[in-house]
């Protein structure tokens, strides 16, 4: 793992800022004569908090000597600092430890929490909650649940154990087993292995399944049924499905593409088959889907293990 010159602190990693190639003046292509040139032009909205970190020391080079106002600019140099986050709507929900060791951290992960800070959930995500709460600075993700799933998460105490056990997951050594609320199709033959391409875009939101060879694999099982009253404003099916869903690849969406691919979307998925928008704090309708399970062969002590949560779907429950 690299370096880092700054500490985790209040739960939060440093920014890293690689400064980019120097221009020659001319417009189009700016020049800067010192680091806190081009941070303030970077981040113009932070200047006069980026001027009182420097000033306060807050900001180091690759080797932890601290910036100063006077630090000449030096392309493709890497510099930490610490961004002040957002301030967020918290996540009314708290996360349940299912195990605790020297090595692990495994949790019951509630829908609506990120796993990891990222775009405007920062502090509220299960990672940096708890690093905080467990005052474990050095708590690292060994995979990765969307915000809107609920379910088992598996994290890595140590920088030492964190290599083996996110290459049990990257090598797919881990059976996952989710569980799920949908509509049900009478004439459609469950179970049964669904395959297809999915394709995902950096910087947008939703995935696609494209022609091509396979990329993705899950199977997909019906466990129970049951009827409802629907309400017929809300599109919902009157008859609901209890489905178990095992992935056999880690695609972005892949469970609520398949699931949506065979006619059968997930309860209450804003973004399959239609993208909907949903208020940030508008924590009434959870996606129907919780990672139910995770079970592999310990990397270090060579024990199976096995975690499982209890936690409830609404829809089902």
């Amino acid at each position: 793992m690299p370096f880092q010159p700054l500490p985790v602190r209040d739960g939060l990693n440093a920014t890293r800022v690689v400064l980019p190639e120097n221009g020659d003046g001319s417009e189009g292509s700016p020049r800067w004569e010192t680091v806190l040139d081009h941070l303030v032009h970077r981040f113009p909205d932070d200047e006069p908090r980026l001027r009182e970190k420097v000033a306060a020391g807050e900001v180091v080079d690759h080797l932890g000597r601290a910036v100063t106002a006077e630090t000449a600019f030096a392309q493709h140099a890497r510099v930490f600092l610490y961004r002040d986050p957002p301030v967020e709507t918290r996540v009314p929900f708290e996360i349940e430890i299912l195990y605790q060791d020297d090595d692990l951290v495994v949790v019951d992960k509630p829908h609506f929490l990120a796993s990891i800070p990222r775009g405007a959930f920062i502090a509220e995500s299960a990672l940096v909650r708890l690093r905080r709460d467990l005052e474990l600075p050095e708590l690292s993700p060994a995979h990765r649940l969307d915000r809107v799933t609920g379910g088992v998460l598996v994290l890595t105490v140590r920088p030492e154990v964190r290599g083996p056990y996110q290459t049990l997951f990257a090598e797919r050594r881990v059976t996952k087993v989710y569980e799920a609320v949908a509509g049900v199709d009478p004439g459609l033959e469950l179970p049964r292995v669904v395959r297809s391409r999915i394709h995902k875009e950096r910087g947008v939101m939703r995935a696609f399944e494209v022609p091509g060879e396979p990329n993705s694999e899950s199977l997909v099982e019906l466990v129970d049924t049951r009827e409802v009253a629907a309400d017929p404003g809300q599109g919902e099916p009157s008859t609901l499905g209890l489905y178990r869903l095992t992935p056999h690849t880690g695609k972005t969406h892949q469970l609520r593409l398949h699931m949506n691919s065979l006619g059968l979307p997930i309860l209450h998925d804003n973004f399959y088959p239609t993208f909907y928008d949903v208020r940030p704090d508008d924590f009434s309708r959870p996606l129907q889907l919780v990672s139910r399970s995770i079970e592999f062969v310990d990397p270090l002590s060579g024990k199976q293990r096995r975690f499982e949560t209890t936690r409830p779907l609404q829809e089902w429950s």
